[in-house]
């Protein structure tokens, strides 16, 4: 069966190989005569599976010891309201970076909970740009800083860590991490909490993991449900409830695909590699235009437009004609959009680069 490059931003592309190993898993998983999604999430099967996946993970981030690695379900946004919970700890001001649409729905939640200090923004060129972190206006009372390292609408993406080690080690730095994680190496000793949603690059929607260092577990908020206490997930190896299951299993089957491909060095130089081909043709000619700074630009969201609007419709009917799906930009902000997470094949990217340049050829 030949399958289409899909562009989706999410729920996105999965590598063949794991749907292909989840197929052949369907029915049977280790001769256990069931199917991952029936068992029982205490039983033997599951527990193993469990185990391994956290291990894989942790190897494959290079976690330490002293961070809880977290299986829950909600999706990153239940995670909005779980950071102020769980991290204010009887402070009543948190740091919060405006990036884009994303940002602002974090900062929204936050709000709830307490006094939000937005202590940069790029709302001031349409959320074009990533503030550096010489233009941040810190407040000394913010119990953490959040930020989105990728904004997933927008393509604006964090090509460094912010360093908040001036500020010790009581104001933890926590990254939305939903569109970029297992994208890039990472440092998560620079992290009290990271969290991301699944179904952009780790598997199948309704699994968010949350990895969070051990010293800010246990001060949540007076009310918070247990169901929104970090600790209680940690003390309970994310079994608490029932979680995510099948999308547990799905995940682990991509790391395993990851460390095969030779880890997260090897998949930053290939997803370098598919950036820059679409990036270095948008830049090429007038006919496409990315409308986010240079240094700022997305390696896994790239929006872009067309110079002549009116072309949108018949650019995307053309493309899905050959084969390449889910490349019109979000509602909120238009024009067109490639997601190139880690499971999207450079010939993909090269198939859609390859079609542009007829495009514009054509309409120029």
């Amino acid at each position: 069966m030949e399958r289409i490059f899909n562009f989706s931003a999410g729920p996105a592309v999965l590598p063949t190989k794991v749907l292909q190993r989840a197929r052949d898993e369907m029915l049977n998983w280790h001769d256990s005569n069931m199917s991952v999604m029936e068992m029982s999430h205490r039983g033997k099967e599951f527990t193993s599976i469990a185990e391994k996946v956290e291990a894989d993970f942790r190897e494959l981030v290079g976690i330490p010891s002293n961070y809880k690695v977290l299986f829950l379900s909600g999706g990153a946004s239940s995670q909005f309201s779980m950071v102020p919970m769980n991290l204010l700890r009887e402070k009543k001001r948190a740091d919060y970076i405006n990036t884009g649409a994303w940002s602002k729905k974090a900062i929204k939640e936050a709000q709830r909970f307490c006094k939000v200090n937005i202590a940069a923004s790029s709302e001031d060129a349409d959320f074009t740009y990533a503030p550096t972190q010489d233009k941040w206006k810190l407040d000394q009372n913010a119990a953490y800083v959040h930020y989105t390292p990728n904004e997933t609408i927008g393509g604006v993406e964090f090509n460094w860590t912010p360093d908040l080690t001036h500020l010790g080690n009581n104001v933890p730095l926590v990254a939305d991490m939903s569109s970029c994680i297992l994208s890039r190496p990472l440092d998560i000793t620079q992290f009290g909490v990271i969290y991301a949603g699944a179904q952009k690059n780790m598997g199948p929607a309704g699994l968010t993991i949350v990895i969070v260092r051990e010293n800010l577990l246990g001060t949540t908020i007076p009310g918070t449900p247990s169901m929104f206490d970090y600790k209680i997930h940690a003390d309970n190896a994310s079994m608490y409830n029932t979680p995510p299951t099948y999308a547990m299993y799905v995940a682990g089957l991509v790391f395993k695909w990851l460390m095969k491909k030779g880890g997260l060095v090897e998949m930053e130089k290939i997803n370098i590699a598919k950036a820059n081909l679409l990036y270095d043709l948008i830049d090429t000619t007038d006919f496409y235009h990315c409308p986010v700074a240079n240094p700022d630009r997305s390696r896994m969201n790239v929006p872009f437009t067309l110079k002549n609007t009116t072309l949108e419709g018949e650019f995307l009917k053309q493309a899905q004609e050959r084969g390449m799906f889910h490349l019109k930009g979000h509602r909120s902000v238009g024009g067109i959009r490639a997601s190139i997470y880690n499971a999207m094949p450079i010939e993909g990217v090269a198939t859609l680069v390859e079609f542009m340049k007829e495009f514009a050829s054509n309409h120029d």
